[in-house]
C-alpha cells in the first residue's frame, strides 16, 4: 500500500510527463513530393547553426499532405478541432554540436484550416502557420488506397494525391526514402542570430509503395516567388507513409549566435 507521500510523488511525475509532451496526434497517410532545390532557394530560410542537410549531394525540399487526428495539447483533447489536414514545404538541416549530428526540417510554411489551430502554433511555437479551407479523400480497398488533400490558394483548389499499396513495407537503410523521413528535430528561425530546436518522436514509418501521383501546386501564391520554379518541375520522387502517433515535446532549445 502506497503512503500519501509515494501518492504524491507518483501524481507529480505523471504531470511533469504531461506538461514535457506540448502536442500529441496520429499523423496518418501521409505524402511527400520531393523537389531537389537550388540551395540559394533555401538559405533566405536557414536558421542560424544549421546547415542543409544534402542527399547525395542535393538539397530537398518536399510538398507534404497528411491527416492530424485526435490532436491533444499538453494531453488535454481538443473538442472539434482536433482533426484537420495539413498541407506543409518543408526542408531538411542538419545541426553538428558536441560530437552530435542531429537531423531535422524547418518549415517555409504550414496550413491547416483552423485559425485558432494556426494562432496557438504561431504564438506558442513562433511556427508559420496559416489558415486556408482545405479538404481531403480516401478512397481504400483491399489492394489500394487513392489519398487526397486539397487546399484552397487564392481562389483556386490545389491538390497532391497518390494512388499507393496498401500493404506497407520496412524502409531500407540509407534509402531516400529513410533520408525523407527520419529527421526527428524541428528549427525555427527566431532572428538573425537566434534559432529554436525542438524534439519530435515517432516510431520508423511503414511505407506504401506509390503507384501514381498528381500534383497541382500554385507554389509561387503558398509559398513565395523564389518557389515558383516548383510549379513547372516533376518531383524527383513521390512517397507515402501510413504513419503513427507522434508526440512533439514543449521544451526548445534556444541557441544564440553571436559570431
Amino acid at each position: 500500500m502506497k503512503d500519501a507521500g509515494e501518492e504524491n510523488n507518483i501524481g507529480e511525475t505523471e504531470k511533469q510527463s504531461r506538461m514535457a509532451i506540448f502536442l500529441k496526434a496520429n499523423w496518418e497517410n501521409i505524402i511527400m513530393a520531393n523537389y531537389a532545390v537550388p540551395e540559394e532557394v533555401l538559405q533566405p530560410y536557414l536558421p542560424k547553426g544549421v546547415e542543409l542537410d544534402l542527399y547525395n549531394g542535393k538539397a530537398y525540399a518536399s510538398l507534404v499532405g497528411f491527416m492530424f487526428k485526435d490532436t491533444r495539447l499538453f494531453n488535454i483533447p481538443i473538442p472539434k478541432l482536433g482533426t484537420f489536414e495539413e498541407i506543409n514545404l518543408r526542408f531538411y538541416v542538419v545541426r553538428r554540436a558536441h560530437n552530435e549530428i542531429k537531423r531535422g526540417v524547418v518549415f517555409v510554411n504550414e496550413t491547416v484550416p483552423y485559425k485558432a489551430v494556426a494562432w496557438v502554433a504561431n504564438k506558442l511555437y513562433k511556427e508559420h502557420y496559416t489558415a486556408i479551407p482545405t479538404k481531403h479523400e480516401w478512397h481504400i480497398n483491399g489492394a489500394s488506397k487513392n489519398i487526397s488533400y486539397q487546399w484552397k490558394c487564392n481562389h483556386r483548389w490545389n491538390s497532391i494525391a497518390v494512388n499507393a499499396a496498401v500493404a506497407g513495407e520496412k524502409m531500407q537503410l540509407h534509402s531516400f526514402e529513410e533520408f525523407i523521413f527520419e529527421h526527428y528535430f524541428g528549427y525555427t528561425k527566431t532572428g538573425e542570430v537566434s534559432t529554436e530546436e525542438y524534439k519530435i518522436n515517432h516510431p520508423s514509418w511503414q511505407i506504401n509503395k506509390v503507384h501514381s501521383s498528381v500534383i497541382d501546386c500554385d507554389f509561387a501564391g503558398m509559398y513565395g516567388s523564389s518557389f515558383d520554379f516548383l510549379s513547372k518541375e516533376t518531383p524527383a520522387s513521390v512517397f507515402m507513409a501510413e504513419g503513427s502517433s507522434v508526440e512533439v515535446e514543449w521544451k526548445r532549445n534556444k541557441l544564440n549566435f553571436t559570431s
